[in-house]
């Protein structure tokens, strides 16, 4: 998964794609160098040549941390360096007019092609990642999140690991809406996923369900653990500034969470009616809660019970 909303998915796509076209050049000078007998580039026969070329420089200073956690993109250093090596290996030869051997030119090709299909890997995870997302949001669409749910479910199943649904509502979206425009309620939407990407681990995932109603699930954590997750996510929502309203007025926006398991003997549909359900309760006792599912407590009692104890301190 990658840990970033559209707009820098876009952006790193864009960087990669600028990288792999600098690489094409260099891999292209360096065979005229070799083959045709011309003057090499300096930086190519330096120990550290695979830093100096543009693709090295886009590898080791500009490409975003998010990407740098993804294997294939770790797998293309040594492939990188690699190359660099036999290239600067051919160059030396063909400067000493000593025969370019066929295995060491066949070494050069394969060990470009293999880098070619690292960086074309990578490129098609980040589109299909951004075919996957909603436009405004960065959010993974709704469509995904079923069979994703369903995957969770059938680890769950096998008692390898519990999964904890959340079903989040940011409050009183609309009357941002109202003051100040849609483009400012769209703009908390996409601060408010943001920030969750930022926040939740690697293997959690946003989704968008409709509006300003999202599905966090949070793999390998029960009721407990993810209490403790999304109660860190809300009260760092509550804190943050989100976007500079009309006049200078900064937004800022809590959140309504229901949790529920992901119960390996029910449906998904029915475990994401209980995190609504329990959403629905954390609303009407006050919003800006994180309420839990409870089959052996009714809605209507457990919420006059939420009443009691704040009004009793």
């Amino acid at each position: 998964m990658f840990r970033m909303d559209s707009a820098r998915l876009r952006e790193a796509l864009e960087q990669l794609e600028q990288a792999a076209h600098d690489h094409t050049e260099w891999h292209d000078d360096l065979l005229r160098a070799i083959v045709c007998r011309l003057p090499c580039d300096p930086d190519d026969l330096a120990e550290n040549a695979h830093r100096l070329c543009r693709f090295g420089q886009w590898y080791y200073d500009r490409a975003s941390d998010e990407l740098r956690d993804q294997p294939t993109f770790i797998a293309m250093e040594a492939e990188h360096e690699r190359l660099h090596r036999i290239g600067a290996q051919l160059l030396l030869a063909g400067a000493a007019d000593a025969p370019i051997m066929r295995a060491d030119y066949e070494d050069l090709v394969a060990a470009s092609a293999r880098l070619h299909l690292q960086i074309e890997s990578l490129t098609q995870q980040i589109q299909a990642e951004l075919r996957n997302r909603d436009t405004l949001t960065g959010a993974y669409d709704r469509v995904e999140m079923l069979p994703a749910l369903r995957g969770w479910q059938q680890v769950a199943r096998r008692h390898v690991q519990p999964c904890c649904i959340v079903f989040m509502d940011l409050d009183h979206l609309k009357e941002i809406n109202d003051t100040c425009g849609h483009q400012a309620g769209d703009e908390v939407l996409a601060g408010v996923v943001r920030y969750l990407l930022e926040h939740l681990r690697s293997n959690d995932k946003v989704f968008r369900y409709g509006g300003d109603e999202f599905v966090i699930a949070l793999p390998g954590a029960d009721l407990a653990a993810g209490q403790v997750v999304i109660r860190h996510i809300r009260d760092g929502l509550a804190r943050m500034r989100l976007v500079s309203g009309p006049g200078g007025i900064d937004l800022r926006v809590t959140a309504s969470f229901g949790l529920a398991l992901l119960d390996p003997d029910v449906s998904v549909e029915d475990c994401i009616d209980r995190a609504d359900q329990a959403l629905l309760l954390a609303k009407a006792s006050g919003r800006n809660h994180a309420i839990n599912w409870d089959a052996s407590v009714t809605t209507g009692t457990r919420l006059r019970r939420l009443q009691l104890d704040d009004a009793n301190g």
